[in-house]
């Protein structure tokens, strides 16, 4: 055999030998290819899929406070950059004069999580199974195993952890991945988290100030511009307004200031009968 010849079985080995090492490191790496065939993670692919769902579940969320269907117990109003009133739930209401109000959601954490849940949770499954058929597509026999998932808040972010499984097997090798998860940004903890704060400070004060707000850890500074019934309140992350109704309820607009993300609810408490001063 010549040296040509030999050159040339030299670089077929090398070229086995990359793409052994290069399947071997893929498969470990936990990155499955999707249907067009480009390598992609599963976790990247569920991304994907769902945050634009997630996205507008938080909008609506946000906008009728804390629900993704305003609750029988709400408010039209409209701000002056809307076309038309939006109805915006009441986190804290009576309907009597001089008492404090009674929170609607004594866990607005919570409660806003499972609205989240529930409007992604068809969503959540269709993807999953859209991850399985793009992989069996791309020349794999897939096995899989979806069980459910939960929905995880925390500073600027919303995590998916999701309770699944899938096992590919191709040319008799078989490899198994568990328990996915991805991360969207959001200020929803953050802003959920300020109003509860209010909500807490009207059911208990009848009335919420600037103070009341200093056990958020980032809110280090405040300015405040008093009017009558409207205040701008500026700390550090939010603007902070509240603007009186006809019928003596308040609505709070919470906005985060970098990300321009806001949180609406209503509330009622402690409202002066007229005609008494």
């Amino acid at each position: 055999m010549n040296k040509k010849g030999q050159v040339t079985i030299f670089i077929i080995i090398g070229i086995v030998l990359v793409s052994i090492v290069a399947t071997f490191f893929l498969l470990r790496s936990g990155v499955l290819p999707d249907i067009s065939g480009e390598e992609k993670n599963p976790n990247a692919f569920l991304q994907s899929c769902l945050q634009d769902k997630i996205i507008d579940g938080v909008k609506l969320i946000s906008l009728h406070g804390g629900d993704i269907e305003p609750q029988p117990l709400s408010i039209p109003f409209k701000f002056e950059a809307n076309s038309a009133p939006m109805n915006i739930s009441y986190l804290c209401y009576t309907s009597n004069y001089y008492l404090l109000c009674n929170p609607q959601e004594a866990m607005l954490m919570s409660h806003i999580k499972e609205e989240l849940h529930n409007y992604i949770s068809e969503d959540v499954a269709d993807c999953f199974n859209k991850l399985s058929s793009s992989l069996e597509k791309g020349g794999y026999e897939a096995s899989s195993s979806y069980r459910g998932f939960e929905v995880e808040m925390t500073d600027g972010k919303i995590i998916i952890p999701i309770d699944a499984g899938i096992t590919l097997t191709q040319n008799e090798e078989t490899k198994k991945y568990e328990n996915f998860s991805f991360i969207i940004p959001s200020r929803i903890y953050d802003l959920t988290f300020v109003a509860q704060e209010i909500v807490n400070s009207e059911a208990t004060k009848g009335e919420f100030k600037i103070d009341d707000l200093t056990a958020y850890p980032q809110l280090i500074s405040s300015n405040a511009a008093n009017e009558e019934f409207n205040y701008n309140l500026a700390y550090a992350d939010f603007d902070i307004n509240k603007f009186k109704t006809t019928d003596s309820a308040i609505v709070y607009k919470i906005k985060h200031i970098d990300s321009k993300e806001e949180f609406y609810f209503a509330v009622r408490s402690s409202v002066i009968k007229p005609g008494w001063f």
